[in-house]
């Protein structure tokens, strides 16, 4: 029914929410170790740039994810708008044709949609949608990793000394909330394109560009910010946990084993 398709897409993101953080927190990682090098000052730009870098990276997992996620999404809404339509459509004929015949709902997986994007559209109807998952994912990652490494230095009594965990948990999850909502905009565009099923009188679109017009024009400038406040709640603690995660060590342990791969 309507609840339980407000769940569709979840086992998704479980699946793939795991990597798709470790590829983030490890790029990031990865590009403020190599701006860093020789003595080399961390800038605000250079951790902006390093941001950047890491968001680039993660769409390799985000755009696939995020595309059978919404697939699944609408697949249980529209079953659900063409249930309450059939049911509105047998009730108004009731009368005449007598007790009608309960509608047999299909439950699409997203091993299901998988096969089909794939026989298709091959590997790139997984990452339809690219071009704006590159719009919103950057941009968050810009803000998020220099906030979050800004907003971690204060809890530090010491430079050479970690801050304590609580610190960084409360600055992940400051951080993810506010990029968040800052990016929301984009994650609003993002979505209606990789929308691949529409429902009645829903709108088509055939860019980023027609997209982000059609939305102002019809549904006004606030639509950009629909569930900018689901978003945040959602992040925040997410990427505080991730965050408090990676940080006790992880990141530390593959960059001193780099070098020693090398030698």
């Amino acid at each position: 029914g309507i609840f339980l398709s407000s769940f569709l897409g979840a086992a998704v993101n479980l699946t793939l929410v795991t990597p798709e953080k470790a590829i983030k927190l490890a790029a990031n990682d990865f590009f403020r170790h190599h701006l860093s090098k020789d003595g080399k000052k961390l800038t605000l730009l250079r951790e902006m740039l390093a941001g950047c870098g890491a968001g680039t990276c993660q769409v390799i997992v985000t755009t696939p994810m995020e595309m059978l996620k919404i697939q699944l999404q609408d697949a249980g809404r529209i079953a659900a708008q063409k249930k309450l339509m059939a049911a509105q459509a047998q009730l108004s004929s009731s009368s005449a044709a007598g007790a009608a015949e309960p509608v047999v709902e299909a439950r699409t997986t997203a091993t299901q949609i998988t096969r089909e994007l794939l026989r298709s559209k091959g590997i790139a109807g997984l990452y339809k949608g690219l071009g704006a998952t590159l719009l919103r994912d950057v941009p968050f990652s810009i803000v998020y990793f220099p906030l979050f490494a800004n907003l971690n230095k204060l809890g530090q009594k010491d430079p050479n000394v970690k801050a304590p965990f609580y610190v960084s948990f409360l600055s992940g999850c400051v951080a993810g909330s506010t990029a968040a909502v800052a990016v929301n905009p984009c994650d609003v565009i993002k979505t209606r394109l990789q929308s691949l099923q529409r429902g009645v009188n829903e709108d088509t679109y055939s860019g980023i560009l027609d997209c982000t017009k059609k939305i102002w024009q019809k549904e006004g400038p606030m639509a950009f910010l629909k569930g900018a406040y689901c978003r945040a709640l959602v992040i925040a603690p997410l990427f505080g946990i991730a965050q408090v995660v990676y940080f006790i060590g992880i990141a530390e342990f593959l960059l001193d084993i780099l070098p020693k791969h090398r030698a």
